[in-house]
């Protein structure tokens, strides 16, 4: 089955040997995000619930540019270096999905670079396009 490969305009190139996105047969996958500016740095230091919202508006970036929107996700891989940022994390990501809520779960876990409080992946099903 063939796939396309999604990048964003204006996205950075990434730390490790991985696409951004990739889209097969309608389910697009994003790559774990972490809260990087265009130069691979972290951002929003010290806040969990901002680099949640960085986050986030990365992956709706790639989901946009496949066709999609966030209604469109159906399971989230989020994970976290402290249990003290779940809430925060939860805050902003419920402001993402205020309707019915994609599958996820939640690890802790140390994460590439020591500042970034969170990571999270998706799939989402936009459909054949």
């Amino acid at each position: 089955m063939p796939k396309t490969i999604v990048v964003p305009e204006g996205t950075q190139k990434p730390i490790a040997p991985y696409s951004p996105g990739a889209l097969a047969d309608g389910m697009l996958y994003v790559s774990g995000t972490l809260p990087f500016d265009k130069n691979n740095d972290v951002v929003h230091v010290g806040d969990a619930g901002a680099q949640t919202r960085h986050v986030l508006e990365t992956i709706k970036s790639v989901i946009e540019t496949a066709g999609g929107t966030m209604e469109d996700v159906t399971m989230n891989h989020i994970f976290v270096t402290d249990w003290a940022n779940y809430q925060a994390v939860n805050k902003v990501y419920a402001e993402y999905f205020p309707g019915d809520k994609p599958a996820r779960y939640c690890v802790q876990c140390g994460l590439v670079k020591p500042d970034a409080l969170v990571e999270i992946a998706t799939v989402a099903h936009i459909g054949k396009k």
